[in-house]
């Protein structure tokens, strides 16, 4: 008997008893489409991440105002500005692996255009500074350095800021008001999206450093030459970890710290973060698709204990197929496409739901939801799968029956 023979002979006897057939798939299906809803909420999870990853820049490393002692009191971190513009142009000079080291301040107050005001972050930066981030300017142009140099009331704006201030009208051209300074704008930043804390990299304003603390923000009177932050842009293809240990020691030579004193910066690589939450991601998607795949083994162990109560009915069938030729293996073959069948035919209607509750997941809950070719092929294959292992012990089990015995079943 071949395989074709085989497989029609077990349609026609799912065909029979259908709702059986229904209810026996119903775990296989609910299995499926669980494993691929769960895993493209992982998928998703983790290409919001990579995305936010792109966003603050690639290879970047911050850093930042640390704790000082003052009185034999360790005070907070950032309690006193404790990094310099000269850190920033040291660390670009002197670490090889540094493409460039941009000092940034920043703060927040109210801007005006006309009748409209909106409270937005400002941030001082220097020309640099929009190379370290990746962040390109969409319309208009980046300062350049005669813009430091001259402490120009010129300013780029993030996209939230534009809209809150200029709606869809083009701002290029306009003068807004930062604590009652005339600003002109001459570039309109591209998108950034939301950061992996929360905040809205898009609404922000940037200005020259210089005019920064001239006319905005004001300087440190301990030393006019301090910054709140300077972002380092590592070259591609240099280690790390290795240029964050030779920024560190760079910083502690200009600062004279002793090798017993703590650092006065705070130094943080922002990839490791985001690629720590890229792992935590996977282990959540891992985690899901495990939860969701119990349900695919419910769902064999329901193929192997209808397909048992199906040998027991069929007894005297198999008996007198025996009884004129029919071989175990032909027996074993007949049960065994039956139990495959229910699994194949289950995956591919679980592939269905399965896709279906992803764009539902997507639409109610607003959760990012990515279906990949792989989860489908995986949930389908495991489908498969189920369906041989729990089928086999049934099929073996019928094709090993005496057939006078079957025969003589009642």
């Amino acid at each position: 008997m071949t395989i074709v023979q085989s497989a029609r002979i077990a349609l026609r006897a799912l065909r029979v008893n259908k709702l059986r057939s229904a209810l026996t798939m119903l775990g296989i299906i609910i299995g499926v489409g669980a494993v691929i809803a769960m895993v493209s909420v992982g998928a998703g999870a983790q290409a919001r991440v990579a995305e936010q990853i792109q966003s603050l820049g690639s290879n970047l490393i911050i850093v930042m105002s640390g704790s000082i002692t003052s009185s034999g009191i360790r005070l907070g971190q950032g309690s006193q500005l404790t990094i310099t513009e000269d850190d920033a142009s040291s660390i670009a000079r002197e670490v090889p692996a540094v493409q460039v080291a941009a000092p940034s301040t920043r703060g927040t107050t109210q801007v005006v255009y006309g009748n409209l005001n909106w409270s937005t972050v400002i941030q001082g930066v220097t020309g640099d500074y929009l190379e370290a981030r990746d962040w390109p300017v969409t319309t208009g142009r980046s300062f350049n350095p005669e813009d430091n140099d001259g402490a120009s009331k010129v300013a780029l704006l993030g996209q939230t800021t534009a809209f809150n201030l200029f709606g869809d009208a083009d701002p290029l051209g306009q003068v807004i008001r930062i604590k009652k300074v005339p600003f002109t704008v001459i570039g309109l930043l591209s998108r950034k999206g939301q950061s992996s804390w929360g905040q809205d990299q898009d609404d922000l304003i940037m200005i020259p450093l210089s005019t920064a603390k001239k006319k905005v923000l004001g300087v440190s009177q301990a030393n006019p030459r301090s910054v709140q932050a300077i972002s380092i842009k590592v070259r591609a293809g240099e280690d790390m970890a290795d240029a964050e240990q030779q920024i560190r020691g760079v910083l502690r030579q200009r600062h004279r710290l002793q090798p017993y004193q703590d650092d006065d910066f705070w130094l943080r690589n922002l990839s490791e973060v985001l690629q720590t939450q890229e792992e935590s991601s996977k282990v959540m998607t891992y985690l899901l698709a495990a939860i969701a795949s119990v349900s695919l083994l419910v769902g064999g162990i329901g193929i192997m204990n209808i397909m048992l109560v199906s040998v027991t009915e069929r007894t005297r069938e198999i008996g007198l197929r025996m009884a004129v030729g029919a071989r175990g293996r032909d027996i074993l073959l007949q049960f065994l496409v039956e139990a495959i069948t229910l699994s194949l035919i289950g995956g591919i209607i679980g592939i269905v739901f399965g896709l279906g509750g992803s764009r539902a997941i997507s639409y109610l809950a607003e959760w990012r939801t990515l279906v990949s070719m792989e989860a489908i092929v995986l949930a389908f294959g495991f489908a498969a799968l189920i369906g041989i292992f729990f089928g086999f012990y049934p099929a073996r089990k019928a094709a090993r029956l005496d057939p006078i015995e079957a025969l003589r079943y009642e």
